[in-house]
């Protein structure tokens, strides 16, 4: 026999969304209940133990200066943050040539360099141009949003240099290819972010800090607020709509609410059943946004030895599989860790690899970066997004063509009582933890708004 709650609002999802938005209802009055799949909070930010009290994150981690949510979350649950080692030379890997560099821009031919400034400085304006809240009104919206982003930079480039780094930086940021994306999409997750200078830099953008202590502490510590309003290992199977309330099933859990805020990426959000049928717009939309495709692998060193070496760990490359990669070790400094990412392609070709194989793979790249040392690691740790089940792909749903101005409109408009949250439904910092935390405060107030006892909005953020 099902376990039954009453409450006004049940929230499927305890990733940083779902827990943003039960803080923000709790805070305004509302009796929360939230259900979550896993047996753990935090969705796609995740801890592992390394010993000693120390954890690398196999999830998201990084957070900038202009995610102004994220950053206000942190100080106020009392977290720390820690610069990202960005001291010494970063490495640009081009066409089988290692070389080292300062600041933000290698050491290439400088025809391609003034031809990658050429096509982002172009791309930059016309990503000025799309609304955040309607990217399907920009003024060349139709035309944007039926040719991919890959299509865009084969007619507006000039050289196969520039068209390397802007498939570097497509992989790096959505975990996916050119041809994947977009150029709609491509344009307003960079307008989302204030610019692709903000997206790809380290100092000053979006990999500057992380969290001492791992960034699945931002769920964890919401979690501790929320307490036994938090049911866990419940996948919710259905969901029920009358007009007057909803229940939300699980396997041995019923919850009866007034609305129901799903706070899932948008496959995963179709794949629940609803009653009646999600409106064919809706459920057309979940159809046609895949999850990025990502292995995060790190190695395990005594010490961080390439920064004796004047190095920052930072590298990219052309040739991959491993295309970038980071020092991502303990605020100490020990052990160290490099940390390296397979994405798009090279993740769906060796995330079904066995494990020795993207091991070798992978090592392989990081003793090319940093010579022999690397490729002896005294431990090995890697996590492919797409084989978790409530997961299944990082970092976020992204829109191919047409999905924008076909379908766009039904990515946050509430269906009945029922509502989306998720960073895929952010308007800033969009597919971010930064853009989870204001989707789900956002997903809060349409809920305030709507009347749920007598909520105010003016409560909604806490």
């Amino acid at each position: 026999m099902s376990e039954a709650h009453d409450c006004d609002l049940a929230i499927v999802g305890a990733g940083v969304s779902g827990l943003a938005a039960a803080r923000a209802a709790g805070r305004a009055g509302l009796s929360v209940l939230v259900v979550e799949a896993r047996d753990r909070v935090g969705g796609r930010v995740l801890n592992h133990q390394i010993g000693d009290g120390k954890i690398v994150e196999l999830g998201g981690q990084w957070i900038g200066p202009t995610q102004l949510a994220v950053n206000e979350l942190v100080d106020e649950l009392g977290l720390e943050r820690f610069p990202t080692y960005n001291d010494g030379f970063n490495q640009f890997e081009f066409r089988g040539r290692l070389s080292r560099y300062k600041g933000a821009v290698p050491k290439i031919n400088p025809l391609v360099l003034a031809d990658i400034a050429q096509a982002q400085a172009r791309l930059d304006r016309m990503a000025r141009q799309v609304p955040l809240d309607a990217p399907w009104n920009a003024p060349r919206a139709g035309r944007w949003d039926e040719e991919t982003a890959a299509v865009w930079l084969r007619r507006k480039t000039h050289t196969a240099g520039a068209r390397a780094f802007f498939r570097l930086l497509c992989e790096a940021v959505w975990a996916a290819h050119p041809a994947d994306l977009s150029l709609l999409h491509f344009l307003f997750y960079a307008h989302s972010a204030g610019g692709f200078d903000q997206l790809i830099s380290t100092d000053g953008g979006a990999q500057q800090h992380r969290i001492v202590g791992g960034s699945q502490l931002i769920a964890e510590r919401m979690a501790e607020e929320l307490g036994d309003r938090i049911v866990l290992g419940a996948p919710v199977r259905a969901i029920r709509d009358d007009g007057e309330s909803v229940l939300v099933r699980a396997d041995d859990l019923e919850i009866h609410a007034r609305r129901v805020i799903v706070a899932l990426a948008p496959t995963l959000a179709g794949r629940i059943a609803y009653d009646p049928p999600l409106p064919g717009h809706r459920d057309q939309l979940t159809q046609r946004v895949p999850q990025g495709s990502v292995v995060k692998c790190m190695a395990f060193y005594d010490e961080p030895f390439w920064r004796a070496d004047g190095l920052t760990g930072q590298v990219t490359s052309d040739t991959g599989p491993v295309k970038v990669t980071f020092d991502n070790s303990p605020p100490d400094g020990s052990p160290g860790v490099l940390l390296g990412f397979l994405e798009g392609n090279q993740a769906r070709e060796l995330g079904r690899a066995d494990a020795p194989t993207r091991r070798e793979a992978v090592l392989e790249c990081f003793g090319r970066f940093f010579g022999r040392r690397a490729r002896e690691p005294r431990d090995y740790l890697d996590k492919s997004w797409a084989e978790e089940p409530y997961t299944r792909g990082c970092y976020a749903g992204y829109l191919p063509t047409g999905v924008w101005t076909s379908f766009g409109s039904a990515l946050r408009e509430p269906v009945g009582r029922i509502h989306w949250a998720g960073t895929e439904t952010a308007t800033v910092w969009n597919g971010y933890i930064d853009g989870a935390i204001s989707a789900g405060e956002r997903a809060a107030c349409e809920v305030f708004v709507a009347g749920v006892r007598g909520a105010r909005l003016a409560d909604a953020k806490p």
